[in-house]
């Protein structure tokens, strides 16, 4: 399946009330990366995911709106609602995944009756291993607040008196504090895969 071409902010808006449940890549052709997500995406589509496709070289309203400042970037809607930004090009399994927990996505995710526990993570828009940890926990369906620390001094000052460190990611799970994207201690900590 092919993406669908969108031309404007307006347009899009349109769409997503007959899609709520939708996504959005902003990408930039002639881009290599660009190029290796919009065909990833493709071959990872499917007849109920409905992806639009905006690029940045003819389309200059859409990326101002949700504040994008690179391509390829994957944005999810739920309800019509901007939820997600997936960066860079990711394999076409990621993008199965993210298409597929986008359809079966559970309200309130939790497991035999018990609460998710409250995930906040710590980070930076150029940090990777911020968006892989990020992606991780989209795949599983985790709940999080994400808190930019680059543009938030006070909660920059209380992520290092929480933990000590200054580095991104950092993620606080019910007040267990991980430095760094140690994918086994979160697993354990938030029961994925158990």
């Amino acid at each position: 399946m092919k993406s669908i071409p969108i031309q404007s902010y307006q347009k899009l808006q349109e769409k997503l009330k007959a899609h709520p449940n939708a996504f959005l890549l902003i990408y930039k052709s002639d881009s290599k990366v660009s190029e290796c997500a919009l065909n990833n995406i493709e071959r990872a589509l499917d007849e109920k995911t409905a992806v639009f496709s905006a690029d940045v070289k003819t389309v200059r309203d859409i990326h101002s709106q949700f504040e994008i400042t690179t391509a390829p970037v994957l944005l999810s809607f739920e309800e019509g609602v901007f939820k997600n930004t997936y960066k860079g090009c990711n394999e076409e399994q990621f993008y199965s995944s993210v298409f597929e927990r986008n359809l079966y996505v559970a309200k309130g995710n939790s497991e035999n009756g018990k609460p998710q526990k409250r995930v906040t993570v710590y980070s930076t828009p150029s940090c990777s291993w911020c968006t892989t940890l990020k992606n991780h926990l989209n795949i599983h369906g985790i709940k999080y607040t994400d808190i930019d620390v680059s543009k938030d001094q006070k909660a920059a000052e209380a992520m290092v008196k929480k933990s000590g460190q200054q580095g991104v990611p950092q993620t606080d799970i019910s007040g267990q504090v991980i430095v760094g994207f140690d994918k086994n201690k979160i697993n354990l900590l938030l029961g994925i895969g158990a």
